[in-house]
């Protein structure tokens, strides 16, 4: 699967554990940042929403200090649906109920390991479909 990933400077180490591991039989597009300097979470959210809204990856992953600031930008663009994840349960729930395309996630509030284990459960879950259907339909027209 093509995921495009990219995070803010808070989450350089966490995403670079994620595509050396968990990630490592995707195909990965990497939108940065790789630098301690400061950048601005919004600008790495459009980068990867842009991806993923073209259709050119199929999910994404987006990384600051808590997550919730990616979800806010990247849910700002028509067609995705940004979950920040702080447990396997709701990276669960984000996907089968959701049908999220990206996941954020806190590099200040998880550590690598949960931070595995909530990609690994996000990536092999299905959307349930169904009544979820209609219910993402109504979110694409708000």
């Amino acid at each position: 699967m093509k995921v495009a990933i990219g995070c803010d400077h808070t989450g350089v180490a966490l995403k670079r554990a994620l595509i050396e591991c968990v990630l490592a039989d995707h195909t990965i597009i990497d939108l940065g940042t790789d630098l301690p300097e400061p950048v601005d979470y919004p600008d790495i959210a459009k980068r990867v929403s842009s991806v993923i809204a073209a259709g050119e990856a199929e999910r994404g992953i987006l990384i600051c200090g808590t997550g919730i600031g990616m979800a806010m930008a990247a849910g700002k663009m028509a067609g995705i649906r940004a979950a920040a994840c702080t447990e396997p349960y709701s990276a669960e729930l984000s996907r089968r109920h959701n049908d999220a395309n990206i996941l954020c996630l806190g590099a200040r509030v998880i550590g690598t390991g949960m931070a595995e284990k909530i990609v690994e459960k996000w990536f092999s879950t299905p959307f349930d479909g169904g009544r979820h259907a209609r219910r993402i339909g109504k979110i694409e027209v708000l």
